[in-house]
């Protein structure tokens, strides 16, 4: 009758609020319940939108993101942008490099921890030998120097090849049974995928395509060969023997270079020095040394240093996505392990409490005994107890190991090596508990939170460092629609010397009697020319070899080009729609991580209340059982009510603590909140623990308290 008087009741103070004015029911409902502020259904206040920053009509304005610093990050003292320098030692440049093999061990401070054969852990702990020991982390903390590579092939101008931008989630999170529940009204996941990483669908296959730069590292080319040569001659009379022999020793150099300009000049220098038997030639050695230089400049297709010098510009941006990637990946496995140390604390906490619930009904199950032995208790009361003790104990044990688990699974993410017998089998023993006291950023405004998120999100910054990239691809396709045109100039020189053949014939006589004589034997003949005269007459201009060209390359209806370029302005707009969709994204999870902690509060009051009138109903049952008053089954179900209330409780705190930490991690503002040095964790060298707010010492179970004659006020 009560419930039905109270249902009548809730009935007509719901259709009262209904039909007042809007004003009116808004106070009535804050009247009836201090947390509920503002109806869901109440209608929107009229507001303008601001466009001031994005410059697009109709959509809420966006701070631009801020950027990963400092720049650039890196795990080593060594620039792989840079290379190795030419001087004074030239030949380094083709010497290999070596890159530093990892640490497998673990860092001495995991050895610190250890203490009478326990590993005393606190979150902060946890964290720092995360950043020093996660093997995700050291992962993408080579992602650094890849793309170190990356921006020093790009100052040689050669193609890029890319380095992975994404997150390392190879760190096993474990699950377990002790938290359930938690989160806002709704669940929402977001893509693990960094800038490049090709996911969420966007495509990115033109990235990097269009004319091909010049070639900016100069190269240098040399052709020595020596070849002797005998040829048989069909007609010795005109090749002046019957077998031709020539020795032919061939040095040729050669010299090219590129330009941002879209020029590319080439210099040859070859020499040749021949010797034959054959009585027709002027020189034997004959020496001759030729020269060119000659300029190239494109005109249309791969002209300027934006189209030349664009895989530079991608390069430096790829290495600030890979900077903000290592942040995102800092901010993922930092929330990881806070899950993890949660975990654990939920499992160690619930490992006491079964052991509590079996050490009371191994106290139940004794005192019926001793009762059932002098008469005043009935067997089956004994039989109650005892299956309630092994109903306890198998809680125990799926507890005990639950918690071995826990304890596997936070050393796998704090350590490299578990190979050591004592750290492999030295209980972890978590140190910190979480606090109840609110966060400022569940009382700051709504639009407050998003614009923080916008500002402070990796992935934002990594989007907008992609648009950059796709619009430079977007040049460079349009510059590839156009033909090739070229205009070259060259310029070179010549000369030929060498000693007087001595085989050459210089008269001609038709009696047998009277041969022919050689031009030596009648001291006539060519003067003799040594090499450094036939080089300074190649240079000299006496010989010049001088021209002007244009070259032309027009590829016939240029499917190929056009299908390029449509195809960048299409990956360009699925850029800007998954920019768009990240701002909304982000803002319906700040707005669930908002409200997930504030249900998550209200949980664990309630699962505390629930606690406390178990463990006083509990106490008054057991009392009454000891006067008589009541019976072994009910103290047995106010134990399993106990138990629950328990697990209800450690459930919800455990929830609590990783919706917390979880609202951090959307605002990207943990490692700003616990002191974190980003360049500390690229280097993998904390010296600084994190300080991490909000963490109060274990403590044990309160005992009930008396019931007041005033209840609480309502918080």
């Amino acid at each position: 009758m009560k419930l039905r008087h109270l249902q009548a009741t809730a009935c007509v103070a719901m259709t009262l609020v209904s039909v007042l004015p809007q004003g009116v029911a808004q106070q009535a409902t804050s009247t009836v319940s201090n947390q509920t502020q503002v109806s869901p259904t109440a209608p929107a206040p009229t507001r303008a939108v601001q466009n001031d920053t994005t410059g697009n009509p109709g959509l809420p304005q966006a701070p631009a993101p801020r950027a990963t610093e400092p720049l650039y990050l890196r795990p080593t003292f060594t620039n792989y942008s840079k290379g190795k320098p030419f001087f004074p030692n030239p030949f380094k440049d083709y010497t290999s490099t070596t890159y530093e093999a990892p640490r497998l061990g673990n860092t001495s401070k995991l050895d610190d921890l250890l203490h009478n054969g326990k590993i005393y852990l606190s979150l902060s702990d946890a964290v720092t030998l995360a950043l020093e020991n996660n093997f995700d982390i050291a992962i993408a903390r080579i992602n650094l120097d890849i793309a170190d590579t990356d921006l020093l092939r790009a100052r040689a101008g050669s193609s890029l090849r890319g380095v992975s931008t994404g997150l390392v989630a190879n760190t096993l999170g474990g699950t377990t049974t002790t938290i359930t529940g938690g989160g806002g009204p709704g669940g929402t996941s977001s893509g693990s995928g960094g800038g490049g990483a090709g996911a969420n669908g966007i495509v990115l296959s033109t990235n990097g395509s269009g004319p091909t730069p010049e070639a900016l590292d100069p190269t240098l080319t040399g052709s020595l060969e020596y070849e002797s040569a005998d040829t048989a001659q069909s007609s010795p009379l005109l090749a002046g023997a019957a077998s031709l022999n020539s020795n032919t020793a061939t040095y040729n150099f050669g010299y090219a270079q590129g330009f941002l300009t879209g020029t590319q000049v080439q210099a040859t220098f070859n020499n040749n020095r021949v010797t034959t038997n054959g009585t027709f030639s002027s020189y034997s050695p004959q020496l001759q040394t030729i020269f060119q230089v000659k300029a190239t400049q494109h005109l249309l297709q791969g002209f300027g240093t934006g189209i030349n010098g664009r895989f530079i510009l991608q390069a430096k941006n790829d290495r600030r996505i890979t900077d903000s990637a290592f942040r995102q990946q800092l901010l993922y496995t930092v929330n990881q392990v806070e899950n993890i140390y949660w975990g654990l604390v939920s499992a160690y906490e619930d490992e006491q409490a079964k052991e509590r619930a079996l050490t009371q009904s191994t106290q139940l199950a004794s005192d019926n005994r001793k009762q059932l032995q002098i008469g005043t208790l009935a067997p089956l009361d004994v039989v109650n107890s005892d299956s309630s003790v092994a109903s306890d104990k198998q809680a125990l044990i799926a507890a005990q190991t639950n918690l071995e688990y826990q304890q596997l699974i936070m050393k796998q993410a704090i350590a490299r090596n578990l190979n050591d017998p004592q750290l492999s089998t030295a209980p972890v023993i978590p140190t910190d508990r979480v606090g109840l006291d609110r966060l400022p950023e569940e009382d700051m405004p709504v639009e407050d939170l998003v614009r923080q998120a916008y500002v402070n999100n990796p992935q934002i910054e990594q989007a907008v460092l992609n648009m950059k990239n796709n619009a430079i691809t977007i040049k460079a396709e349009k510059n590839g629609l156009l033909p090739v045109v070229d205009a070259y100039a060259f310029y070179g020189g010549s000369a030929l010397g060498g000693s007087q053949n001595p085989a050459e014939v210089c008269g001609f006589s038709l009696d047998p009697n009277s041969p022919a004589q050689t031009c030596a034997a009648l001291g006539e003949g060519v003067p003799t020319v040594g090499y450094g005269s036939v080089l300074g007459h190649t240079f000299n201009n006496s010989s010049p070899d001088r021209g002007v060209g244009l070259s032309i390359s027009i590829p016939l209806r240029n499917r190929t080009a056009q299908a390029d370029q449509a195809r960048s302005q299409m990956e360009y707009r699925q850029s800007q729609m998954r920019l768009q969709q990240l701002y909304t994204q982000i803002r319906i999870q700040i707005i669930n991580g908002q409200y997930a902690l504030t249900n998550d509060r209200a949980q664990v009051s309630a699962a505390q209340a629930s606690r406390d009138y178990a463990a006083q109903s509990y106490e008054a049952e057991q009392k009454k059982y000891k006067l008589g008053a009541s019976t072994t089954a009910n103290v047995l179900q106010q134990g399993r009510s106990l138990a629950t209330a328990e697990n209800t409780l450690i459930s919800s705190t455990g929830a609590y603590a990783k919706d917390r930490a979880a609202l951090l991690q959307l605002l990207s503002s943990t490692l700003d909140r616990y002191g974190i040095s980003i360049e500390a964790a690229a280097s993998g060298t904390i010296a600084m623990a994190p300080i991490i707010p909000g963490l109060t010492a274990p403590k044990a179970p309160e005992t009930p308290k008396p019931l007041n004659a005033t209840p609480p006020p309502v918080q």
